[in-house]
C-alpha cells in the first residue's frame, strides 16, 4: 500500500518523508488557502516546492470545471515538474479531460468520487488515480469502506490498472481496513500516519528493557 500524506504544509511533507514511508502527496485548494498560498503564481510555485522534497506522485488540481479550461491548466500543470498529477473532479467534462491526459500520457487523479458507477467510468476513460472520499461519506452515515471493497472487486474483474486512492482518511482503523480490503493507497493527515506507529505496549515494553539496562549497568 502507498502512503500519501493529504497537505500543502511543507514541514509535514518533509516530516513524512524523513520517516521513510511516503510515496507521494495530494494537495487541494482549500489545502492550499489553509497554509494561506494564494494567487497562481505562488500556488504553482509551491507545486514546485512540494516535488523537491518528495520524489513521488503529487497530485496538483485543476479549477476549471469545463474541458477546455480543464485541459489548459492541466497542461501547465504537467509542465511543471515529472512527479505532477493532474486532479480532475467527476463531472462529465472531468471524464473527456481524463480521456485527454490518458492519450497524452499525463497522468490524473479524479477526485471526488463517492459511488462506485463513478469509479468505473472515470477507469474507463483512463485514469491513473480515483479517489474515493472515505470520511466524507462517513459523515453522512454511509459505509465508505464498503465503497473502498465495492470498487476493489470491480477493478479486479475487469483488471484495470486505474490505482483506488482511498482519501479522506481520518484515522489510523480508516489506514488498517483499507489496507485490508486492498486500497492501492492511501492519503491522509499527518496525524494518522504517526498513530500507525504509536502503541502502549511498545512504549511499556521500552521503559521495561531501558530500565533494565541501566540496572545492569550500575
Amino acid at each position: 500500500m502507498k502512503f500519501f500524506i493529504d497537505t500543502a504544509n511543507l514541514q509535514e511533507i518533509a516530516e513524512a518523508n524523513n520517516m521513510g514511508i511516503l510515496d507521494g502527496v495530494t494537495t487541494n485548494p482549500s489545502l492550499m488557502a489553509k497554509e494561506g498560498i494564494t494567487g497562481k503564481a505562488n500556488i504553482l510555485q509551491h507545486y514546485i516546492n512540494i516535488c523537491n522534497i518528495v520524489d513521488g506522485p503529487v497530485s496538483a488540481e485543476v479549477i476549471a470545471t469545463d474541458f477546455e479550461g480543464m485541459v489548459r491548466e492541466g497542461e501547465e500543470l504537467a509542465a511543471l515538474h515529472k512527479n505532477i498529477v493532474v486532479k480532475i473532479p467527476m463531472i462529465a467534462e472531468g471524464l473527456k479531460a481524463i480521456k485527454y491526459f490518458s492519450n497524452k500520457g499525463i497522468r490524473t487523479n479524479c477526485t471526488l468520487i463517492f459511488s462506485a458507477g463513478q469509479a468505473l467510468v472515470a477507469a474507463k476513460a483512463g485514469a491513473t488515480y480515483i479517489s474515493p472520499f472515505l470520511g466524507r461519506l462517513d459523515d453522512v452515515s454511509t459505509d465508505g469502506l464498503q465503497l473502498i471493497e465495492q470498487i476493489r472487486l470491480i477493478y479486479d474483474n475487469y483488471a484495470f490498472d486505474t490505482e483506488i486512492l482511498a482519501a479522506s482518511v481520518r484515522h489510523p482503523m480508516h489506514i488498517i481496513n483499507c489496507a485490508s480490503i486492498g486500497a492501492d493507497v492511501m492519503t491522509g493527515p499527518l496525524s494518522a500516519i504517526k498513530a500507525l506507529v504509536k502503541h502502549p505496549l511498545t512504549d511499556i515494553g521500552l521503559q521495561q528493557f531501558l530500565a533494565d539496562h541501566a540496572k545492569g549497568n550500575q
